[in-house]
């Protein structure tokens, strides 16, 4: 089929209502003659006969593993030759899909973490399946619906981000216009049953005028209001005070877990991101039989299974024992993040948790990112990001690896702060290790705005006092003169006044106007 044609099947008994909002996308890898399907799953909310039906039409294709993704989806990679099949496959079940396009993101909430990791709240499972069922439209921005009090799901990598307040069904909304890092606090809070029309209506605006909201260094937050909220009848209240990121601890999402009164939930990671075929059939299946009525997916390609009972904890252990499946790994290899079908991220991933382990270092609590790819968006603490030395025929050479952190560590408030820069991957585990060190450093001293680890890098805040270097506004890339850009052929020593206005960010492709100068002290960790 031509990209970007849409396939729509014919909904057939049995197919649930849930599946309405559902999609896949299909893109096409020509270096590995094989497609990628990503299916969405609203909020990463999974029914059991859904995925049973999606796991058939698999095994029509060929297909033996499936992964998850960051977004809370299902993805699936097909051999060319058995595309055909699963398309066929795939009409039967009434599933829309879309083909080498990624035009709906999908939905990410909390709900994973609702009565495991929060109780005594209002934010109900009622509630969160309201919000769903009301997104009768398919969004093509990125929205979150979390609540605050958690730390499983980010709560700011959307573009439209709602977040619970304390006041029962009343959110923040925190925009973060797309293409940007830049934020915007919504005047008001919204009422729960407005969530998805209000939603709509943004992206209405947005879409209408691309250039004022898309890829802008200066988007008009207050414009933006005022369109969406003219002549509108949305139920709102006054913001009292601003919104208050919670803490980010990330729990341990993994294992049997007691939640309830003879009540468990498991959760199941695994180390290659691969689930078999086999084991998710068994895993429906025991969930219809037990009336489980949904697994959820997470961030952290993982799967969580709530509501088992005391009485049918053995069946769930023996279908863990039939397949092989291992719980209860190490933290240090639980709290990382890495890009979707990314087999060097994950190369990268096992090659620091061997020297993690090696060393016994602790991380729990802590969000470790690695980020391979240009336009690619990783939650994180501590991010770990690849970047070639030069470029030859649009290859990359001798690559090397920059570690950021989030301001106070805290992967909701996005990542900023250069921690070291231009490692090679030998050195990489050590200054990995040290950015740890910083992070339970920082949490003892509960500061709340600059980390200190001024003991390992004195000499360097010293020598970088007085000089000044063009920091991209957009993915925060530094360009400093003393290195140059071997990529585009600018020599080391070149000034940033005398790079042809040609010269783009080698990371993110911003242009040279996107750069503004700074003084390179500042990004070097301070005494708080």
């Amino acid at each position: 089929p031509a990209g970007g044609e849409e396939y729509t099947g014919t909904n057939i008994k049995g197919i649930s209502e849930e599946r309405s909002s559902t999609y896949i996308t299909i893109n096409r890898n020509t270096m590995h003659d094989s497609i990628t399907i990503k299916i969405n799953f609203t909020g990463g909310v999974i029914s059991p006969g859904d995925l049973l039906l999606l796991l058939h039409a698999a095994k029509t294709a060929d297909i033996q593993q499936v992964s998850f993704g960051l977004r809370q989806q299902l993805l699936m990679d097909v051999h060319s030759e058995d595309y055909e099949a699963l398309i066929n496959a795939l009409n039967q079940t009434g599933i829309r899909y879309e083909i080498n396009a990624d035009a709906y993101p999908n939905i990410v909430s909390s709900y994973p973490a609702e009565e495991v990791f929060i109780s005594k709240n209002w934010l109900s499972e009622g509630v969160y399946k309201d919000i769903f069922d009301s997104f009768t439209y398919q969004p093509a921005l990125k929205i979150n619906i979390s609540d605050n009090n958690q730390s499983l799901t980010p709560l700011l990598t959307g573009n439209i981000n709602w977040v619970a307040s304390a006041n029962a069904h009343f959110w923040y909304l925190v925009i973060r216009f797309p293409k940007t890092n830049i934020i915007y606090n919504w005047k008001d809070l919204v009422y729960t049953n407005d969530i998805a029309a209000l939603s709509q209506k943004i992206e209405s605006v947005i879409n209408t005028d691309a250039t004022a909201y898309r890829d802008n260094d200066k988007p008009d937050g207050d414009s933006l209001y005022e369109k969406v909220m003219h002549n509108s009848r949305f139920i709102i209240k006054a913001c009292e005070e601003e919104i208050k990121l919670s803490s980010f601890m990330l729990p341990y999402y993994e294992g049997f877990n007691r939640f309830q009164e003879n009540k468990y939930w498991l959760g199941i990671y695994r180390r290659n991101e691969q689930f078999s075929i086999r084991f998710l059939e068994d895993l429906c299946h025991l969930c219809l039989a037990t009336k489980v009525g949904q697994i959820c997916s997470t961030p952290w390609k993982s799967l969580i299974i709530k509501g088992i009972e005391e009485k049918h904890r053995n069946q769930w252990d023996n279908i863990l024992g039939k397949h092989q499946i291992n719980v209860r790994h190490a933290a240090n290899e639980l709290n990382f993040q890495v890009e979707d079908n990314c087999k060097d991220g994950l190369a990268l991933k096992q090659y620091l948790v061997k020297h993690l382990n090696q060393d016994d270092t602790r991380t729990f609590g802590i969000c470790i990112g690695i980020k391979t790819r240009k336009k690619s968006e990783v939650f994180s603490s501590i991010l770990i990001r690849k970047k070639p030395l030069f470029s030859i025929g649009g290859i990359g050479f001798l690559h090397m690896y920059d570690i950021l952190c989030a301001k106070d560590f805290n992967p909701n408030e996005r990542t900023g702060s250069i921690f070291s820069s231009y490692n090679f991957k030998f050195l990489l585990p050590e200054q990995l290790r040290r950015a740890i060190v910083a992070y339970y450093g920082n949490k003892a001293r509960n500061t709340n705005h600059r980390f200190s680890v001024t003991h390992l890098k004195e000499h360097m805040v010293k020598e970088a006092s007085d000089k000044h270097v063009h920091q991209c506004t957009k993915c925060l890339t530094i360009y400093d003169e003393s290195q140059g850009d071997a990529e585009q052929n600018i020599s080391a020593g070149t000034g940033f006044k005398a790079l042809p206005e040609s010269w783009h960010c080698p990371l993110c492709e911003s242009p040279k106007a996107a750069f503004r100068e700074i003084a390179l002290s500042s990004l070097f960790i301070q005494v708080g």
